[in-house]
């Protein structure tokens, strides 16, 4: 007997909705699985199999065929068990083929018959709703997750054979709403630019970064502070919009990092990952594609501290992510697209031991090993990054003020308003910050003074910039601009734009 029914699984951050078909026929006992399954779907048959045993339902050993379609796509979601395992019952008549249809079903089966969740479920959802499903059952751990979409009819399975008895139409469920436990998707913020005493450059340069998107360089000594400044930068950035947080959430499920019971994320995700992080876990990948540090960044900070102790194979393949705000990955299997649109934080010393430039301390390397440590930053690398600050040491006198600090709280005021103005502006291009520009857009959108103009060709020649930098440049002074709530780019702007990508004091050649 033949039967069909509706699974789903994962490709890339998108759901991908997997037709089960599964054939019982007599012969020889054998249960045999096509369709590309990899490991973790061919053990589905003995999960299933124990599954359906200890659910009390008893079916006779006959030759057993489950094709997963389409056949050209590789599954790797544990959460196929439960479509399997109601197709198969479906195919021994214990359930009708008519009480299957039009509906989705999605977890991983114990041995003893419970439903455990599976990640990836909001791209499940998301698609189920494009689909047009009538329900979409899923384990109960997974239910706030899925119900996150609207809708979209939510069943909550706790066991194997429950589902089966209100198939069968012994038993009413109504469907699931969520639940009063939903924990926290990411712990409150408690970092403060208020406990930040001095720096007054380097704040100002973080909050040019977060009102404009821009990536930032931070160069100081040891101790300097360059990591407890980086951790603030996310307690003064706007919040995410709807489309923002569905974004993140999503990337997040399918990466197996949501909290049991968890909503939407609506906090910027930051991450950083130790310098001896892989250019696959930097970037994604796998045999079937999975994202990596940058895509879990998306509309978040990718902190990399000690940026020069990271490998030159995982630094250089941050290029396109940064240029492009996607990271595609390409393999035998399959070829996806990830989102990657960040906000790039960097610190770093400015040689060896640390104290190069320092006023206080004397440092101990050579010119030339100073040259070889600052040139593991690739020049194509470091013209991606917009502003390039020195982090100063803290004076005795700063460090020990009673005068209180200017809060985040204060800072992200100033940074939504500018983020308002340049959404006014941009949003009919489908960008949201400025540093999300293109050349074109750049042109149309930006009015540049005279004076501002003169100084800015001046700093061309004189620095030697290539037209990425250029661009750059006037994106940064663009967003000085919106904070100083003005309608051009004066010479002021320039300036101070100028000063932020040369204030370093590092020879890079």
């Amino acid at each position: 007997m033949f039967a069909k029914c509706c699974g789903t699984t994962t490709l890339g951050v998108d759901g991908q909705i997997i037709d089960v078909e599964v054939d019982v026929a007599s012969g020889l006992p054998a249960f045999d699985m096509v369709g590309l399954p990899d490991t973790m779907v061919k053990e589905a048959k003995e999960r299933v199999r124990t599954a359906v045993k200890n659910s009390g339902i008893k079916i006779m050993p006959q030759k057993v065929t489950v094709n997963l379609a389409p056949a050209g796509i590789r599954k790797d979601s544990p959460g196929l068990d439960l479509p399997i395992a109601v197709g198969l019952l479906a195919a021994y008549g214990v359930l009708p083929q008519t009480s299957i249809e039009n509906y989705l079903f999605s977890g991983e089966l114990s041995l003893e018959g419970q439903l455990r969740a599976v990640p990836g479920i909001l791209p499940m959802a998301i698609k189920a709703r494009e689909r047009g499903f009538k329900a979409f059952f899923v384990a109960s751990d997974n239910v706030n997750e899925a119900l996150l979409v609207d809708g979209l009819t939510v069943y909550s399975v706790s066991t194997l054979k429950e589902l089966v008895d209100f198939l069968n139409h012994k038993v009413q469920w109504e469907p699931a709403v969520h639940t009063d436990e939903v924990e926290e998707s990411q712990e409150e913020m408690l970092e403060d630019f208020a406990d930040v005493q001095g720096q007054f450059v380097a704040k100002r340069a973080f909050e040019i970064a977060a009102a404009g998107g821009h990536n930032i360089l931070l160069v100081g000594s040891p101790g300097a502070g360059k990591t407890m400044l980086a951790r603030r930068l996310n307690s003064i950035l706007p919040e995410m919009t709807m489309k923002e947080a569905l974004e993140v959430t999503k990337i997040y499920s399918v990466s197996g990092l949501l909290k049991k019971n968890s909503g939407l994320i609506t906090r910027r995700p930051f991450r950083s990952p130790h310098h001896t992080t892989s250019s696959v876990a930097m970037i994604g990948g796998g045999s079937i594609p999975h994202p990596g540090e940058v895509s879990l960044s998306h509309n978040g900070v990718l902190f990399l501290d000690e940026l020069p102790e990271f490998s030159k194979q995982t630094l250089e393949a941050l290029r396109q992510p940064l240029e492009d705000g996607v990271v595609s990955i390409a393999r035998v299997n399959a070829s996806l697209t990830f989102p990657s649109r960040i906000l790039l934080c960097c610190s770093m010393n400015p040689c060896p031991c640390g104290y190069y430039n320092d006023p206080e301390k004397q440092c101990d390397c050579s010119l030339q090993e100073i040259k070889r440590y600052n040139r593991k930053i690739s020049g194509p690398l470091l013209d991606r990054i917009d502003i390039h600050i020195r982090v100063p040491r803290v004076s005795y006198k700063e460090l020990t003020t009673t005068e209180q600090a200017e809060s985040s709280v204060t800072i992200r005021k100033r940074v939504v308003a500018a983020r308002e103005r340049q959404l006014k502006r941009l949003e009919k291009y489908g960008i949201v910050c400025n540093a999300q520009m293109t050349g074109s857009i750049l042109k149309k959108t930006c009015i540049v003074t005279k004076e501002a103009q003169k100084i800015l060709r001046t700093a061309f020649i004189e620095k030697k910039l290539s037209a990425r930098s250029y661009d750059r440049l006037k994106k940064v002074a663009q967003t000085i601009a919106d904070l100083d709530g003005s309608d051009e780019i004066t010479g002021v702007h320039i300036a101070e734009a100028i000063q932020l990508r040369n204030d370093i004091g590092i020879n890079w050649e």
